[in-house]
């Protein structure tokens, strides 16, 4: 396993009909993969912090925090460079939860951090939290990779299935090559207005359904769009391209919704 090469997978708490709509908005070459029955896989290309635009950390935090924004299900990310390996957990509009390892895999995070994360991930709070724990203690014997596959194993005992060769830790190009193996489903950004097109006539049927139209979905554009200006504007002043990513996200997530939940003039009118 070569960690010194960055690399990340998202692991969302839901079935890949649910994550299919958001995901092309990350603009990111994406390979989409079932990982159980309750859970989906993005695989990302891993352009920005392969080309040294920004540190994977960063990135993949953007990408969390916005991609859940828009959705009713949570979004675990894994993460890993030269130097450390890292979580982050994304919930709605809350603040992500992250903790962090060094390369050696000596914990460099909160505690209190992994009880957060497996209160809101819903997982058991004495069974799961017993095996969550020893994470953040020193460990001779695991490093920043084996922690990160401490985490995947208490994450399949809540119905998470990793395909065989997509491990964390591993190079970005290998998982890549290693979904595609496995019929990964490629993820693909066609614009906001083709999405705006595609959508209308599914509102309200499928699992996104109650979140595309009504007042919750009004107040929730509302609010992505005014997370987003501002957060487009921060990220434009620090030249961050990850987070750039998550507010171009949440303004075109915004800008979805309330498009969607205008009022359609019946034909022949």
């Amino acid at each position: 396993m070569n960690a010194r090469i960055p690399g990340a997978l998202l692991f969302c708490r839901a079935d890949p009909a649910s994550v299919r709509p958001p995901a092309p908005l990350l603009r990111e070459r994406l390979l989409l993969v079932p990982a159980g029955p309750d859970w989906t896989l993005l695989v990302p290309a891993g352009t920005p912090w392969c080309d040294g635009a920004e540190p994977v950390d960063r990135v993949v935090a953007g990408w969390a925090g916005a991609l859940a924004v828009g959705v009713p299900w949570p979004v675990v990310a894994l993460w890993w460079d030269a130097d450390r390996a890292g979580c982050v957990l994304a919930t709605g509009f809350r603040r992500p939860v992250a903790y962090t390892w060094l390369a050696d895999g000596t914990p460099a995070g909160e505690d209190e951090a992994m009880h957060t994360f497996a209160a809101r991930l819903g997982l058991d709070p004495v069974l799961d939290v017993r095996d969550l724990e020893p994470l953040t203690r020193p460990d001779p014997h695991a490093d920043a990779p084996a922690r990160l596959l401490g985490l995947t194993a208490v994450l399949t005992r809540h119905g998470l299935t990793l395909p065989p060769g997509l491990t964390p830790g591993e190079p970005a190009t290998r998982l890549w090559a290693t979904a595609e193996v496995h019929g990964a489903e490629p993820v693909v950004w066609q614009g906001r207005h083709a999405a705006v097109r595609a959508e209308p006539d599914a509102a309200g049927e499928g699992p996104l359904g109650p979140w595309l139209r009504g007042p919750r979905a009004r107040t929730l554009a509302v609010a992505q769009l005014a997370a987003g200006l501002p957060l487009l504007a921060w990220a434009a002043g620090r030249r961050s391209p990850g987070w750039a990513t998550a507010a171009a996200l949440l303004i075109a997530q915004g800008a979805l919704g309330l498009a969607l939940d205008r009022p359609r003039t019946p034909a022949g009118r």
